[in-house]
């Protein structure tokens, strides 16, 4: 059985203790300088549970919650951030979202029975930055003491996650003295994958809705349902994308005339390909034409303050 090795919480913790620092940081000199009247600009934390819907795990969309084994051996699957929203009108905005999140996924909580037999898991940990469109039903914006509304939302998004590299060595068999062997066949040499984790930034689509309910003027709070469409398979280490797979040719044996390995020529090298492919074929889980989701339900708290509402140059 092949097992994913995802150990990250201790970076996971290193890295939000490191970032909830900062937000701190920056919240208190933010109060300093803050105009209570006002309420064209929103700044504010968010945080919540992150989850990722992908090729190995449960497949929920929302509400993912971890169970029993899968805190203590996997984290919570928490996400946390930072919000800054640009209020142009009572019902419209555009919001910044930076944060950072940690999502699990096991096979020994999946509903389907192949992924429970199959009993895949493991964990991720990311950053990540959004921009997008914000459209409230109501005039939550103005200034009022207290308002509830619904709102919808969507943009593009990065995230910045781990994923599985592997290079491939092509090596010559070699005789008794060391010496490497010319290779009489296509087959007549051997490879070998080393695999590692690697950073890798990968564009989102994101869009979502919630509820905002403002009181005490200033501010307010709303709670929301986040998913992110990505452009990639590999967040659950489920498959290799094509730019992060290497080869390497050893290059005792040179092509005549040339600094190049003999076995980058023909017939070794499309054999080669071949070894791969069908390695690569092995590791991977799941339907490769559908791409993973990160998702997330938060709660959010944010103080107004910049110019007055009446929303005028």
């Amino acid at each position: 059985m092949f097992y994913i090795c995802t150990n990250f919480m201790e970076s996971f913790t290193a890295h939000f203790l490191f970032s909830m620092k900062r937000i701190i940081g920056l919240f208190l000199l933010f109060f300093g300088f803050a105009n209570l009247s006002s309420q064209r600009h929103e700044i504010g934390l968010k945080a919540g549970m992150s989850n990722l819907v992908g090729d190995i795990g449960r497949t929920n969309y929302i509400l993912q919650k971890p169970f029993n084994r899968s805190i203590s051996e996997h984290g919570v699957p928490f996400y946390g951030g930072l919000i800054y929203r640009r209020n142009f009108n009572p019902y419209q905005s555009v919001r910044l979202d930076v944060g950072f999140s940690h999502v699990q996924f096991d096979d020994r909580y999946a509903q389907e029975n192949y992924r429970k037999q199959r009993g895949l898991f493991g964990t991720n940990s990311g950053a990540d930055a959004d921009v997008v469109f914000e459209y409230n039903f109501l005039p939550v914006n103005n200034e009022q003491k207290s308002m509830l509304s619904p709102y919808v939302f969507g943009g593009i998004g990065a995230l910045v996650y781990s994923v599985v590299r592997v290079t491939f060595d092509n090596n010559f068999y070699r005789n008794d003295a060391g010496e490497a062997i010319t290779p009489t066949s296509a087959g007549d040499f051997i490879q070998t994958a080393t695999y590692e984790s690697g950073k890798k930034i990968i564009i989102a689509i994101p869009f979502g809705a919630g509820l905002k309910y403002k009181f005490n003027y200033n501010w307010a709070l709303s709670g929301e349902f986040k998913f992110k469409p990505t452009f990639s398979d590999g967040i659950d280490y489920s498959m290799i994308d094509d730019k992060d797979i290497r080869h390497r040719y050893n290059k005792d044996l040179k092509q005549p005339n040339s600094t190049k390995s003999l076995l980058q020529q023909e017939p070794y090298i499309t054999q080669a390909k071949l070894w791969a492919e069908e390695t690569l074929k092995n590791r991977t889980y799941g339907n490769t034409n559908s791409k993973d989701w990160v998702n997330s339900m938060t709660l959010g708290l944010t103080y107004s303050f910049g110019r007055p509402p009446c929303y005028c140059d």
